[in-house]
């Protein structure tokens, strides 16, 4: 029993050290044995774009997509939207307790303090002020929009009785636009929701 034991180990011996031998002359790359073939074309393309995306970094030619806050153009702009934040906050934190706290039922009109902040900061910067006011601005009251009941905003209730809303973002963008033309777009972009 034991001759044909060792008889069929000698093939197997001779096939490891055939393939010892290619690896030793360097004619056979060390073999790699992923799960499945698609997980080895998978190996190589990241392989392939690991190579690439070092080659990216190391290039000289793009600059970083980053910024540095030494960057004086950076640490400007920075400041400025600092200070634009300051600037609007009070009344962005303002117009969202009114419409979003139950200070203020549907259908209900402001406090005279309430409506003259809103009349003051938002309603004098919209774009289309003359038109909302028509023949006179009677109040200001928060209700649904006509279209998307979940919303509520603001509306204009003018001296004939007719109401039409307007929005607390227009007005904002626009007083941004006005006040820090330079830098407007650049925090509306990244401050305001579309």
């Amino acid at each position: 029993m034991a001759a044909p034991l060792l008889l069929r180990g000698v093939p197997v011996l001779r096939l490891r050290l055939h393939h010892q031998v290619r690896l030793a002359a360097g004619l056979l790359s060390v073999p790699r044995r992923p799960w499945c073939a698609a997980a080895e074309s998978a190996n190589r393309e990241e392989d392939a774009s690991a190579a690439d995306k070092n080659a990216s970094v190391l290039s000289v030619r793009e600059p970083p997509k980053y910024h540095r806050w030494d960057d004086p153009d950076y640490r400007k702009w920075k400041d400025m939207e600092e200070e634009i934040l300051r600037d609007v906050e009070p009344v962005v934190m303002l117009t969202k307790e009114i419409l979003h706290s139950d200070r203020y039922g549907d259908g209900e009109r402001l406090t005279a303090e309430d409506e003259r902040a809103v009349v003051e900061k938002l309603l004098a910067f919209h774009p289309h002020a003359e038109d909302k006011i028509g023949c006179g601005l009677d109040s200001i009251m928060v209700d649904r929009h006509p279209q998307f009941r979940h919303s509520r905003c603001l509306f204009v209730v003018r001296t004939d009785g007719g109401w039409i809303d307007f929005s607390y973002q227009k007005c904002l963008r626009a007083y941004i636009r006005d006040k820090y033309p330079s830098y407007a777009e650049r925090f509306i972009r990244e401050h305001f929701k579309r």
